[in-house]
Order: structure tokens, then sequence, then C-alpha cells
């Protein structure tokens, strides 16, 4: 049995719901907080995930951190040597789509020489009718990117991941 370590950077614009995708992630799915405070700095979640067909796990630390630009600053030490990239946007906000270039450059950056995997995760599919980033389109730049695609709601994620329509 093998015990790895791996660091995940959770980045996006503020209000996307990064946090609240962490604490689902770190619940599975059963706990879903209604309020939260904007993340000034960064939280780190910590969860065990087994490796399916084998008796390994991943410890997996993901780092949640700030959305605004003002607290991002102070983050690139805390970003540096990244294992995986999750990069979040809301689904009902086209410019937190189109700001995932820059955060994805970011993360890339703090990774220099080496391919960063990771997804892209279109979140708040709750709020269909007011949807402004067709799928189609989320997926073919994350793709485009070497990203995975996936939309998910953490108001009802049942189930938590949903591959993009």
């Amino acid at each position: 049995m093998v015990k790895l370590a791996a660091k995940c950077i959770l980045a996006g614009d503020p209000t996307v719901g990064k946090t609240a995708l962490a604490q689902i992630f770190r619940s599975d799915g059963a706990h879903f907080q209604k309020n939260y405070t904007l993340t000034t700095g960064v939280d780190v979640v910590v969860k065990t995930v087994p490796v399916p067909d084998t008796s390994d796990s991943v410890e997996l630390f993901i780092f949640d951190s700030a959305g605004k630009e003002l607290f991002s600053e102070m983050l690139d030490k805390l970003w540096e040597s990244p294992n995986v990239l999750c990069l979040v946007y809301d689904v009902t906000n086209e410019q937190s789509f189109n700001n995932c270039s820059k955060w994805l450059e970011k993360a890339r950056a703090q990774a220099p020489g080496i391919l960063l995997p990771g997804v892209l995760v279109g979140n708040k599919t709750d709020l269909a009718s007011r949807r402004e980033v067709e799928a189609a389109q989320a997926r073919a730049w994350a793709l485009g990117q070497g990203l995975e695609y996936f939309e998910t709601s953490v108001v009802s994620p049942s189930p938590p991941w949903v591959p993009g329509a």
C-alpha cells in the first residue's frame, strides 16, 4: 500500500464557488454550507482519496485560494510546485469564464517546464435560466488548454461531478 501526497490549486474569480466545492468534496457531498465569507488568503482542505483498483491512496492537499486580485498576489509562494490545477468559473458569469485564461497562466507559471494536469469546472448549473457560458464553448476551451471539463452545482451535487453536456 502506497500513500502519495498531491498539491491541488483551486483557482478562479471571487464568488464562483471554490470554497463550496472544496467543502462538498471534503464531506463527500454531505455538507453544503449556505453562507461563506470571502477567502482572503488560502484555506487548505486535506482529504485522502483512494486510487481505484489498488490499495493505494493519495493525500490531496487542496489550496482554496482567494479570487480577489489583491489577495491572489500574496499567494505566489503558496502556489509553488502544484501537482494539479482545478480552475472554477460560474456558468452564469461570462467574465469569470474569460478570466480562467489569467488563472491558468498564473498557475502554470508556478510549474515552469512541467505539464500541469487539471480540470475546468463550470459551477452553479442549478441556475440554468441565468446561464451565460455554454458547456460546448467551455469544453472546447478546456480541451484546447489540455484540461478536462466538468460541470456541477454544489447546491444539488448528485452526482457531485457531472461531465459537461
